[in-house]
């Protein structure tokens, strides 16, 4: 995703939703006016068969109206608790200089009181990267230098620690070391397992810092677009209150195993972000995405999340 693709006043949300919604209320006007003058003309039917359509048509309505609301609600009441998660990590020989340093970004998302959630691939940023592993291979070790969170409204980050690392995942639960400067809401992990064709609403910080400053002022963009300083950038973003999250909406596509498929578009930084249903449930953590296939974004099931929460309240500090 290119920054041109972002503008610099709102997150991008679902646009044909609302034409969608509207298309269905005037369907829902149009019928029911239908089904009055059927029964208007034929007094002696049943009126019970008739509120019963109307009820009908009513919860539908309802349900297309939450559902075109969700992408904005879920964005405005659990953005501060969604974070950007920046990172180094090194890959060396002991007593030499590294041989790999690289720098990573992502996003995690509040599930316990000072636990966050995010992919493996975020908090151990070496799983499943090949250089890294030719290297490992070899007898080299990794090893991270540092991880730090961004939460939108506070300006300084806050230190990050791997909890718990999923086996055969890519799922993981962070611990800060150091408590927020204010409260950090948990997000509501669902309870039933999701079925395809179902609304989500994917948040997370798409582009990482490149993605926030695409959204900035014009002047703060024009200052910021040439540093190379990824942690620089993303605190003076932080001083400025500009770290805030992106909304995509789409539909679950397939569930497979714990594995979800849908068509929310992203981009890298937004791995390890929420997946909410409809009714702003989280049902999944944001992971991958097939390049040059708009419909194949692949999450992981909360439902995979919830023994790593576990694990990291058992251990202690």
């Amino acid at each position: 995703m290119s920054p041109e693709h972002l503008t610099p006043e709102e997150e991008p949300v679902c646009t044909a939703w609302p034409r969608l919604v509207q298309t269905a209320l005037v369907l829902f006007l149009i019928v029911t006016a239908a089904i009055v003058a059927r029964y208007w003309v034929t007094p002696n039917s049943a009126s019970g068969d008739m509120q019963q359509q109307i009820s009908r048509l009513s919860a539908q309505v309802d349900e297309l109206q939450q559902e075109q609301a969700m992408p904005a609600q879920v964005l405005n009441r659990y953005r501060n608790s969604i974070c950007y998660i920046l990172g180094i990590y090194q890959v060396g020989f002991p007593g030499q200089k590294p041989l790999q340093r690289t720098r990573i970004s992502g996003t995690g998302f509040v599930v316990a009181d000072g636990l966050i959630a995010t992919n493996r691939h975020v908090a151990e940023p070496w799983y499943g990267d090949p250089d890294a592993d030719a290297l490992v291979a070899k007898g080299a070790t990794a090893k991270l230098e540092k991880m730090v969170a961004y939460f939108p409204g506070s300006p300084a980050p806050i230190t990050l620690t791997p909890a718990a690392l999923s086996s055969d995942g890519d799922l993981a639960v962070v611990r800060m070391t150091s408590p927020a400067a204010f409260d950090l809401q948990p997000l509501p992990l669902a309870t039933e397992r999701p079925n395809p064709g179902e609304l989500v609403a994917v948040v997370g910080y798409p582009m990482g810092v490149l993605g926030m400053m695409a959204k900035a002022p014009t002047p703060v963009y024009a200052r910021l677009a040439f540093r190379h300083d990824d942690q620089g950038a993303a605190s003076e973003l932080a001083a400025l209150s500009l770290i805030r999250p992106s909304a995509t909406c789409g539909h679950l596509g397939d569930v497979v195993g714990d594995k979800l498929i849908y068509d929310a578009p992203t981009a890298h930084g937004a791995s390890g972000g929420p997946v909410f249903n409809s009714r702003g449930e989280v049902i999944g953590v944001n992971a991958a995405y097939i390049d040059g296939f708009s419909g194949g974004t692949l999450g992981v099931s909360s439902q995979a999340l919830k023994p790593l929460i576990a694990q990291a309240q058992t251990k202690s500090f």
